[in-house]
């Protein structure tokens, strides 16, 4: 995979100004929706994904979801997810995939189970299509994506590349959000999640995809910074996008986005010597006094709401009941459901309809393991198995994947309080199965 032609800082600000563009002229938003795939395609089909470009697209299309979204330009909830599994479609076709990949094509033959009692659901009246492509979307891109990236070979440079093209949208959605809500003083008045700093979108994906980039400019600062310039920018970079995530008041993305800049400090330090681990101690400490500075810097712009929110208190200092934001009740009504129905579960896209006994009002599920389990029953149980084991299995021989644990964590945490209502954690997921090398060998002639 070759570096990218266009100049890093270049990058930076070409994305600041697409957020400028698509918020004077939000139209701008589906033209760029449409652009992408079409560019991507290009992209792909020039190349004939030699260098794994249909993954940088990917990646890209996965940065960028939740822009589109907050934007209007996505031209239907699930136009990311499709695009994705278009795209690693496309790159199976130039470069062919593991035959030991088709473990997560079993996967989705447990899905069907549940499939199937929710189209005899008649009693119920719903609407089977969209629940079911509601609630499967998410499963089907990442076995897509997993079947894609299984032990396929890929340099760690490379790598990045891709985490990058991951992170370089989402320079874009930090941008809108200042333009949107410049002044976060003005429109916090409680601890609950926050629409205004969040640019009039649900806070949870937002802080879900902030997290992440806080993640990705953290390794781009500490492993990709080319000079004290590139340093500069992306602590910036770093500041800025950690302070949109806090203020969005919700917490998941940020906690997931802290995890997996701890897990990607614990794994160089263990595998450094004893100077790397000289130096990635002296980074703990910069990025403990950084964490410090954003937080009272939010702290003083939220007027003391911010270290309310984190510790679980409303906004007159009192103890909520629920440390979850409601989605305790959530889990409680899918594990009842899953015990009265613990072979074949409930159908798959039924929970909605079937949460309403529980709670009094049809609510989605937040927590896609316990949705597996109530929906898909037993299946769901043997499925969460292998989406839990198989990256590790690989991992054996894998030791120099250092974003293993990272991308792993950010998988298991976004599921627990976003389930899989965008292509992120599908697409991170499956990038643990890569076969990640600092430097491939180079070959001999004989």
């Amino acid at each position: 995979m070759k570096n990218n032609k266009i100049p890093y800082i270049s990058l930076l600000i070409l994305h600041a100004i697409i957020a400028v563009a698509v918020f004077v002229v939000p139209f701008l938003s589906k033209v760029y929706a449409l652009l992408i795939p079409i560019i991507g395609f290009f992209i792909v089909y020039r190349k004939k994904n030699r260098n794994n470009e249909a993954l940088l697209v990917a990646a890209y299309l996965v940065g960028v979801e939740v822009f589109l979204r907050m934007t209007g330009g996505n031209f239907n909830n699930e136009y990311v997810k499709i695009t994705v599994i278009f795209f690693m479609l496309l790159g199976m076709v130039y470069s062919n995939f593991s035959s030991n990949a088709f473990i997560y094509a079993f996967f989705l033959l447990l899905l069907i189970p549940g499939v199937l009692i929710a189209m005899n659901a008649a009693d119920f009246d719903v609407d089977i299509k969209k629940a079911l492509v509601f609630n499967l979307s998410g499963p089907f891109c990442l076995c897509i994506c997993a079947i894609y990236m299984f032990n396929r070979r890929i340099v760690f440079s490379d790598l990045q590349n891709i985490v990058l093209a991951m992170g370089i949208p989402i320079i874009t959605t930090t941008v809108y959000l200042f333009l949107y809500n410049p002044s976060v003083k003005d429109v916090v008045t409680g601890t609950q999640s926050n629409f205004e700093t969040s640019g009039g979108f649900g806070p949870n994906q937002v802080s879900t995809i902030l997290g992440l980039g806080m993640f990705v400019f953290f390794s781009q600062l500490v492993l990709f910074s080319k000079s004290k310039k590139e340093m500069i920018i992306n602590g910036i970079l770093l500041i800025c996008i950690s302070y949109r995530a806090i203020v969005t008041f919700s917490r998941g993305g940020v906690i997931a986005g802290i995890v997996m800049i701890i897990c990607l400090l614990i794994l160089l330090y263990y595998f450094s010597n004893s100077m790397g681990k000289s130096k990635i101690g002296l980074i703990f400490v910069l990025m403990g006094f950084l964490a410090l500075g954003v937080w009272s810097y939010t702290s003083l712009q939220t007027r003391g709401m911010i270290e309310k929110r984190y510790a679980n208190k409303d906004a007159k200092g009192r103890e909520k009941k629920d440390r979850l934001g409601g989605r305790e009740a959530i889990i409680d009504a899918d594990l009842k459901l899953f015990f009265d129905n613990p072979i074949l579960g409930i159908g798959a896209g039924m929970g909605k309809e079937l949460r309403k006994d529980s709670l009094g009002e049809e609510v989605a599920a937040h927590n896609e393991i316990s949705r597996m389990l109530s929906e898909h029953g037993l299946f769901g149980i043997i499925g969460l198995l292998i989406l839990l084991t198989v990256p590790f299995i690989l991992y054996i021989n894998n030791r120099q994947h250092l974003y293993f644990l990272s991308f792993f964590i950010f998988w298991l945490l976004t599921i627990n309080h976003a389930a899989m209502r965008t292509a992120a954690p599908a697409f991170v997921y499956a990038l643990t199965l890569l076969s990640v090398q600092i430097k491939l060998p180079v070959k001999t002639e004989k």
